[in-house]
């Protein structure tokens, strides 16, 4: 099982950039994958991008140039950093964990871009 954290959430205005983290615990040794999704009120939960053990990286049209995720070696951290936010990215963030074929999520965290 793995238990996961996220942080860095909050309130910015368009053009402004946040970092979210997402702190792992328990079988870290066992996750494949690493991602963060977003889901807007009313609206299917949605990949924003994703990063392998291996180090392969996956990004939605939306986020791409604009976001940059990352992760320490012992995938126990992994990172968001967006950039030029729009209000259209305002949604809740939440991160993945695949391990064994499962998805493990976190709680998410708030992210709140103004006009």
């Amino acid at each position: 099982q793995v238990q996961l954290v996220e942080s860095g959430g909050g309130l910015v205005q368009a053009g402004g950039s946040l970092t979210l983290s997402c702190a792992a615990s328990g079988s870290i040794f066992s996750i494949n994958a690493m991602g963060w999704y977003r889901q807007a009120p009313g609206k299917q939960r949605e990949l924003v991008a994703d990063i392998t053990r291996a180090g392969n990286i996956n990004y939605a049209d939306s986020v791409k140039g604009r976001f940059t995720i990352s992760r320490d070696n012992a995938m126990s951290t992994v990172y968001l950093q967006m950039n030029n936010l729009k209000p259209e990215d305002t949604a809740r963030y939440f991160c993945s964990a695949v391990m064994y074929g499962l998805n493990y999520w976190g709680k998410g965290t708030l992210v709140t871009v103004s006009s």
